[in-house]
């Protein structure tokens, strides 16, 4: 074919969405202040998503404006809910990490966005805006991924990010990954800073650029409170933090250590008490060591891990609270009434008016992270795909219902992270693999779509653990299963 005919071509297709509607990873959540309907949700490849009921239907609002689609952190304030802070890139820094490229901020709601500098921060972990003036807001950027960079810690902007101040530094290796504000003071702020890398073929979490630090001025002189007594003395690494309203100058710390645990400050991180050993709180501490408080029940703190786990006491015990996914990122609670929230993990956002006992519906997100996709030679073709922290997927092309329903998707073996290859004389043979998740973790699976049979097809009869190092395996695979 000719350029010209190749350009034609080129010009005669359009994007449309096949689906799945179902929900990808979110780790940045915020619910309107006083809409009770009203949510938001940043996915980390999709941009921001806004419901205005309840989580029955949500709509993209930032496409169009964005120029990168992964979002780390999400604000709106409590004295003008127009006004929204949007951070892009996320923090959880897996392999396959996206990065951003700064702050947007809407001012009308999310119907228009405008980017407010940053650019060059590339994952942002929180948003923090001043409860009675939208135009004080503070950043935490992580920086890099990969490498050094200049434009990380602790930034504030006093105009509405029309300017931006570096208020919290330590070198060019490590980042901000979580900032809180006193809620009955919001001259008084806690920061957690991050010295981390990712490499191909690994991960550094922690050094001696890791620590914790308290303003009491609004951010213009920090000091590190780190090393006082019951914390952690050795190497640090990953630090999450959350406050109350409901007893000024208590505060929490999930510290990533040799001999992390939980801990427990009641006044203003002066002193600390270790709360909590349970190893749960703290799996995968890069991934997770995110904590949320109830803003008006002291002793009430969620730990977001792989599950979802809710203390009454302090800190002291936790219980699961049952969720439609696992792996849990970012969790808001309604100041006013703590019965409403919404919480965002790897299958996407649900939102609660009970609080946590039921969700909402992920099943109406088209958020869905795909690692590989491929087609068949049917005629309408079927497409196949492995989904992020999910099983893979096959749906029709089109549909002679209208619209692509779920009852027309089947799981073709294989799972999260894996190619699929699907046997062109027969498509209901497909071969899939997957090192994360979904059926068939860690193996290669042959699927017959016939007779529902799913056969063990491993290269060599052992099965790749998350865990293991690549001296341990016969056969070296990185995160994607060849």
């Amino acid at each position: 074919m000719s350029q010209q005919g190749i350009d034609g071509l080129a010009r005669a297709l359009r994007f449309r969405l096949i689906g799945p509607p179902r929900g990808g990873r979110v780790v940045a959540v915020a619910g309107h202040p006083t809409d009770p309907m009203t949510f938001y949700f940043g996915a980390c490849a999709g941009g921001v998503w806004k419901t205005t009921d309840g989580g029955v239907t949500w709509e993209n609002i930032s496409d169009g404006y964005f120029r990168t689609a992964a979002v780390g952190a999400i604000a709106v304030s409590d004295a003008d809910p127009n006004v929204i802070y949007v951070g892009t890139g996320e923090a959880c820094i897996r392999g396959n990490v996206s990065h951003g490229d700064g702050v947007y901020k809407s001012t009308d709601g999310g119907r228009t966005w405008k980017n407010v500098g940053l650019r060059d921060t590339r994952h942002i972990a929180r948003i923090r805006v001043h409860p009675k003036n939208p135009d004080i807001v503070y950043v935490a950027a992580l920086g890099h991924a990969f490498g050094p960079n200049e434009e990380r810690g602790v930034f504030c902007s006093k105009d509405g990010g029309s300017t931006w101040e570096k208020v919290l530094y330590r070198d060019e290796h490590t980042g901000a990954i979580d900032l809180i504000m006193d809620p009955s003071n919001p001259r008084i702020l806690y920061a957690a800073l991050w010295q981390a890398v990712r490499r191909p073929w690994e991960l550094v979490s922690g050094g001696p650029g890791s620590g914790l630090f308290r303003s009491f001025d609004g951010g213009d002189t920090w000091e590190e409170i780190s090393r006082r007594p019951e914390l952690p003395q050795g190497i640090l690494g990953r630090i999450g933090l959350a406050t109350t309203a409901a007893k000024p100058g208590r505060v929490w710390a999930i510290v990533e250590a040799e001999d992390g645990a939980l801990f427990r400050s009641d006044d203003y991180g002066d002193t600390w008490k270790r709360v909590s050993d349970k190893g749960d709180l703290r799996w995968r501490a890069w991934y997770f060591h995110h904590l949320c408080a109830d803003p008006q029940d002291a002793d009430t703190l969620w730990v977001l891990d792989l599950k979802l786990w809710k203390s009454i006491d302090g800190g002291v015990t936790f219980t699961e609270v049952p969720t439609p996914h696992g792996d849990h990122h970012d969790h808001w609670i309604d100041p006013r009434n703590p019965q409403r929230m919404i919480n965002g993990n790897d299958g996407g956002a649900c939102v609660s008016f009970d609080g946590g006992r039921t969700w909402s519906t992920q099943f109406n997100q088209p958020t869905a992270q795909m690692y590989h996709v491929t087609v068949d030679n049917r005629f309408p073709y079927r497409v196949y795909g492995s989904q992020q922290d999910n099983t893979a997927i096959c749906l029709p092309s089109m549909s002679i219902n209208g619209a692509i329903t779920l009852t027309e998707w089947y799981e073709p073996g294989g799972g999260e992270s894996g190619y699929i290859a699907v046997k062109p004389d027969d498509p209901d043979i497909v071969v899939g693999g997957a090192i994360g998740s979904g059926e068939g973790n860690g193996r290669l699976i042959r699927y017959n779509h016939r007779t529902g049979e799913q056969r063990n097809i491993t290269v060599w009869p052992e099965e790749l653990g998350m865990a293991e190092g690549a001296q341990d395996l016969k056969y070296r695979f990185q995160w994607t299963f060849p």
